[in-house]
């Protein structure tokens, strides 16, 4: 599938239309060049179900966890949005205790997945963010 968005004005429509196609998949993996625009968008995408926390970064935290408060996935009340950015080893996802994480059912948004690849879920589903030419930019997955 594929999503444009045009500018930053119509990212909630695209993050709409993400949300829409989600699913029964949980966790998502966002590929990216630096200023691509994954927090952006994984903020939309969070706003789009509902979520009432302040949405920020987690570069620093490496892990932020919100609460879904609205219905529109019966099967999760959870958001975990990791930023992996700041990882130095990979021994460092297992001591977080990554697992309890991904294999939860709750929904989580990877940003730097680069970074851990090789302990992405296999049915992880891997959401690339390209910037256009014009500022443009294209979610494909």
């Amino acid at each position: 599938m594929e999503i444009k968005i045009q500018d930053i004005d119509h990212i909630r429509e695209a993050a709409r239309e993400f949300v829409e196609n989600i699913g029964e998949a949980r966790v998502f993996a966002f590929y990216g060049k630096m200023g691509a625009g994954k927090t952006t968008f994984v903020k939309a995408i969070c706003e789009e179900l509902g979520v009432d926390d302040v949405i920020t970064s987690p570069t620093f935290a490496i892990i932020n966890e919100y609460s879904l408060t609205s219905h529109l996935l019966p099967l999760t009340s959870k958001v975990f949005h990791f930023d992996f950015y700041r990882i130095k080893k990979l021994e460092e996802v297992y001591d977080m205790g990554y697992e309890d994480y991904f294999y939860s059912g709750a929904l989580c948004f990877i940003e730097w997945p680069e970074l851990i690849e090789e302990i992405l879920p296999d049915d992880a589903v891997r959401v690339s963010i390209i910037e256009q030419e014009d500022g443009s930019r294209v979610v494909s997955y």
